[in-house]
């Protein structure tokens, strides 16, 4: 391994080269300055990446004729480039993404990574991100590695040994954090809801933001609960430390939190460094549903931006407009839906910050269906659950209006009556 600067590391980048730049919040900082200094120089860059935190400049509007972004999974920070035409986004099940480097459908010249500092044996670890970058790391021919004496290390497969490495560049730097919100009424309401539905021993899967926090809060009289996730945050943490989440009744990695990457605050980042209990792993495998049905009772805890009145869901777009991306939603619905005794379950307020209802009659023109309605079995808001697995479409509908808003359900009966009788 060899120690340069970031401006000599990134040196080596050529025309036309494909970038991996590594995920969420083990976004290497140093090194995407570097890169995007180094691109004004040259001709084309293609960039590829999943969600990641901090500044994305090779996004902005200046650099736009030389780079040429791929977001498998469109975060804040190229939203709007996305939008505008200047980047571009890639649907694909979060379990398939690893596949798409592995087989060569992406190639990648270069991987642009974050990592703690090599131990006594030579190993350092991806931190809180393993997800795609394992599959990244294997496939690039060169490596670039920010190594960071703040990124914890992280049992599971982030290790990687120093001889991997072509050049290192030492840069300490705080990891981006994403504090919890105050919940509100709403978010509580759902939380109780599907806490309801979990029963003791069970397998959860769950995603960042207030819902699932609201449901991780409600559940502090259960017990024996496992950890089967593509992703935790702080508001898991309450839970293992009181014994609520033990991990005992898995049969897939039993006593250890399985996750594929983490974000939140500093606290979280503290409790997975050298803890033997977590281990993060490669998402092809954690997000795979022939790995996440073999635990008992997984119930998938995951979000909307609509649903219509059949069951499709849509999570990644409002309309036409790309807000995120097709993640590991799918992954888990059909894992948690082939677990004996799972509950795949959609989790979403019942109208928009505007009041919209996020119940409707059609999804909006444009919008992407990332959950099929041969998928959908439990949803819940704030006015409480139901099941629409099994169901016909008019049962669905009747269903779905149950739960929407008062002030909406008129309108969505009359869209039902038209399009169901």
């Amino acid at each position: 391994m060899k120690i340069v600067s970031a401006t000599e590391a990134l040196s080596h980048l050529k025309d036309n080269d494909n970038v991996y730049i590594h995920s969420v919040a083990a976004a290497p900082l140093a090194l995407v300055d570097a890169m995007t200094e180094r691109g004004k120089s040259l001709n084309r860059i293609n960039v590829y990446h999943l969600h990641t935190e901090g500044p994305a400049p090779y996004a902005d509007k200046d650099v736009s004729d030389v780079f040429h972004v791929h977001s498998l999974f469109v975060g804040g920070n190229v939203r709007r480039a996305v939008n505008e035409g200047r980047a571009s986004y890639i649907p694909v099940f979060l379990s398939e993404m690893p596949i798409l480097f592995r087989r060569g459908v992406i190639r990648l010249d270069v991987a642009l990574i974050s990592v703690s500092p090599p131990d006594e044996h030579g190993y350092c670890t991806l931190g809180p991100s393993v997800d795609a970058t394992h599959a990244a790391i294997e496939m690039a021919d060169l490596v670039i590695a920010q190594i960071n004496n703040k990124m914890p290390k992280v049992q599971g497969d982030g290790f990687i040994h120093v001889d991997k490495i072509d050049f290192a560049v030492e840069h300490d730097a705080d990891l981006p954090t994403v504090a919890p919100q105050e919940l509100n009424e709403v978010e509580k309401a759902i939380g109780r809801h599907v806490a309801e539905l979990i029963e003791d021993g069970s397998t959860l899967q769950m995603g960042i933001g207030n819902i699932p926090n609201a449901v991780l809060a409600s559940l502090g009289n259960h017990q024996h609960l496992g950890i089967h996730t593509e992703m935790f945050s702080d508001g898991l943490l309450p839970l293992i430390e009181s014994g609520v989440v033990d991990n005992t009744k898995k049969t897939s990695h039993p006593n250890k939190t399985v996750s594929t990457f983490v974000m939140g605050t500093q606290r979280v980042y503290d409790f997975i460094d050298n803890n033997p209990g977590v281990v993060l792993l490669d998402c092809q495998y954690v997000n795979n549903t022939s790995v996440i049905k073999k635990n008992p009772k997984v119930v998938a805890i995951n979000s909307a931006i609509e649903i219509d009145l059949s069951g499709q869901v849509c999570a990644d777009s409002i309309g036409n407009r790309i807000y995120s991306g097709v993640g590991g939603q799918m992954d888990f619905i059909r894992g948690a839906s082939l677990s004996e005794g799972g509950k795949p379950i959609i989790a979403l307020p019942s109208t928009t910050r505007k009041g919209e209802s996020r119940m409707v009659f059609m999804l909006k023109p444009g919008a992407g269906v990332v959950t099929t309605r041969a998928h959908m079995h439990y949803v819940a808001t704030e006015y409480g659950v139901v099941n629409l697995y099994g169901k016909d479409l008019k049962e669905r509908a009747e269903l779905l209006i149950s739960i929407a808003h008062p002030d909406h359900r008129e309108m969505l009966e009359r869209g039902a009556f038209e399009r169901f009788s």
